[in-house]
């Protein structure tokens, strides 16, 4: 019986167009007794969907679920609770509406990286999901950034199969803007490239088919972590008060971006809000400290060479003053590595050891060791004789 039921709902989603899902939408945000309509709309978002199908059914799912987000259990809940709940057919109603929710958000990930969703109209569609999802982010948590919801969506990216490149840039110019966005980012891409960091172990103990293969997709994951790093802008100090503004939270509440990835999904009593106000300077210096963290965790992969060479162009002037201890181990192991990378790894250690104190005693020895050939024929030559000449 479950095969033809199964069918028998595949042929009956078949015959929805757009006006009849905009119908199942308005009769669900109309009266709790068509909340059946809501595991029909979910079948819609999904990257197969037509795109109108698509963003009319999410259009009534967001305006059902965003004002209900506040109220449903963590999905961390246990059954358990509602033995514990005076109400517990109300409890047992807001856990099914909470998994409806996280199978919506887990759809709308799927769209968000679905290689399937590359043109200008798909792109649009992406745009929409992206923006909905920010929702969500901004107002799940009591008020607070959800960062678990969060963290999915930067797992998602950084692990897709597919580019990413327009999802990074459209979050670049929307949203990397508010500094809870960028504190979280930042947290999520530590976590993330430590996680990665610890399966090159499983790598090399794997036989020569699947170590390849982890070889490639560790590479992929690795491109996309920095595109997606190296678009987060570091934190000035300023007086201008558009730098310290929340997506979470409106601009004159200028609080600390507090949470963590695996424990900020928890109700938090709004009258605690008010011990997080932190200065600008104090920000600062936190988000100084994501930041560097970030960065650390990231260089300590198994760069790609393309990769490698880029980091070690920008690194100087994009990196190094941002961050709360230069990172001296990197630029050694840099330089150490011979030919092009090490003219490369020149101007970050050179301004480290004159602006930063670092103490490298074979600093001059190993230039001149530079000095062959092929070093006049290298892109990055100009650097080379810049620190020579100093």
């Amino acid at each position: 019986m479950a095969p033809n039921r199964t069918k028998k709902n595949k042929n009956k989603k078949g015959r929805y167009g757009v006006a009849e899902i905009k119908t199942l939408g308005n009769d669900l945000l109309s009266s709790a007794s068509n909340i059946n309509n809501l595991p029909l709309l979910l079948n819609f978002v999904n990257p197969s969907s037509p795109p109108h199908h698509l963003l009319e059914s999410l259009l009534s799912l967001h305006s059902f679920f965003l004002p209900l987000l506040p109220t449903l259990p963590s999905s961390s809940s246990h059954a358990a609770d509602a033995k514990e709940s005076e109400h517990q057919s109300h409890f047992i109603y807001n856990a099914w509406l909470r998994s409806k929710f996280d199978e919506l958000v887990k759809s709308l990930l799927e769209v968000l990286v679905s290689p399937r969703q590359q043109h200008e109209e798909q792109e649009a569609v992406k745009e929409v999901v992206l923006d909905t999802l920010m929702e969500f982010v901004k107002v799940a948590n009591g008020g607070r950034f959800h960062s678990a919801i969060y963290h999915r969506f930067l797992h998602s990216i950084v692990h897709s199969e597919s580019s990413v490149e327009f999802l990074v840039d459209l979050l670049t110019a929307k949203y990397f803007k508010y500094i809870d966005v960028r504190y979280f980012t930042l947290i999520s891409l530590k976590k993330l490239a430590t996680t990665l960091k610890g399966k090159r172990s499983i790598s090399e103990n794997a036989d020569a088919a699947d170590a390849s293969q982890l070889s490639s997709s560790t590479e992929r994951v690795i491109h996309n972590i920095y595109y997606t790093i190296s678009r987060v802008p570091p934190f000035e100090n300023s007086d201008n008060t558009s730098d310290l503004e929340m997506w979470s939270r409106s601009e004159n509440e200028h609080k600390q971006p507090c949470g963590d990835v695996n424990a900020d999904d928890k109700q938090v009593k709004p009258e605690k809000h008010n011990n997080s106000v932190l200065s600008a300077a104090k920000i600062a210096k936190k988000m100084k400290l994501k930041f560097t963290q970030a960065w650390l965790s990231f260089l300590r992969l198994p760069l790609p060479l393309d990769v490698y060479k880029e980091v070690l162009v920008n690194l100087h002037q994009v990196v190094i003053p941002h961050l709360s201890n230069p990172v001296i181990d990197f630029l050694t192991r840099s330089y150490d590595i011979g030919g092009v990378v090490s003219v490369m790894a020149l101007s970050s250690l050179f301004i480290l050891m004159t602006q930063y104190g670092l103490e490298y005693p074979n600093f001059y020895e190993k230039l001149y060791v530079l000095l062959v050939p092929s070093i006049f024929m290298a892109k990055h030559r100009a650097r080379f004789f810049q620190v020579k000449l100093s």
